[in-house]
């Protein structure tokens, strides 16, 4: 079937979503993670977009952003393929690792703007992976609260206050306000638990112990590899419960 034409936003503004392909943990450590930041940073210069809010997770990124002089996919093209390209040789991995097609919604409103903002933000909080939305290195929020030069947080604050110091508090408390606006989201973004990954392993491999993976056949293993990387186990989890190395997991893909 032909793709559907994605809607274009009159203001240039998207929220977006990057994700793992099959579910596949795209930052394994905190050097992916300031790679994909500089990615970006590099090229604002070349596509001309401005980023008003990011939240790095583990298996999908989140991008609020106004289209500059590049049309938005060529734009994202550009961050994928670099990005991938490190990956893949830091990993020495072929193949793909992001999914097919990124999302994306258009953001046309000033209150939609915001509520997409504060719900970027609060995804490590909805994931449980700090309880203090500050405590996250991975998003745009502490450049808002302290300094940063990828995020261009002029535009936002100015929304809340003309003065900068008034306009720092009302973001901050803003983002202490609920809201039932839904937002564009990923539908399996849900963590798998250890006790629970543990159970699956033993089951899609036909083995007692998790770390039996390791006297499978290399065959034998790289499918069940493969299975449970579907399923959405994520490297890091997966090398913790079984033994094996992250380098032989990430082989298997």
């Amino acid at each position: 079937m032909p793709r559907v034409a994605r809607e274009k936003s009159k203001t240039g503004i998207y929220h977006i979503i990057l994700r793992g392909v099959n579910r596949q943990v795209i930052f394994e450590d905190e050097e992916d993670a300031s790679k994909f930041l500089q990615t970006l940073e590099r090229f604002k210069a070349v596509s001309g977009y401005e980023i008003y809010a990011y939240c790095l997770m583990g298996n999908h990124v989140h991008i609020l952003l106004k289209e500059g002089k590049e049309d938005l996919g060529v734009a994202m093209r550009r961050i994928g393929a670099s990005y991938v390209y490190w990956y893949n040789w830091k990993y020495d991995r072929v193949g793909h690792l992001f999914q097919d097609r990124y999302k994306s919604e258009v953001v046309e409103t000033e209150k939609y703007l915001l509520a997409v903002l504060r719900y970027i933000h609060k995804n490590p909080l909805k994931a449980r992976l700090v309880k203090n939305i500050q405590e996250f290195k991975w998003s745009s929020y502490g450049e808002y609260i302290n300094t940063g030069t990828l995020t261009d947080v002029d535009f936002i604050l100015n929304i809340f206050d003309s003065n900068r110091d008034k306009a720092k508090l009302k973001f901050e408390e803003f983002h202490k306000e609920k809201s039932n606006i839904r937002c564009l989201d990923i539908e399996d973004s849900r963590l798998i638990k250890d006790e629970e990954a543990a159970e699956i392993i033993k089951e899609v491999c036909q083995i007692s112990y998790c770390q039996d993976m390791q006297k499978l056949s290399a065959s034998d293993r790289d499918k069940c590899l493969r299975k449970l990387t579907e399923i959405g186990l994520s490297t890091r989890q997966i090398s913790r419960l079984t033994g094996l190395s992250r380098y032989t997991i990430m082989k298997a893909y």
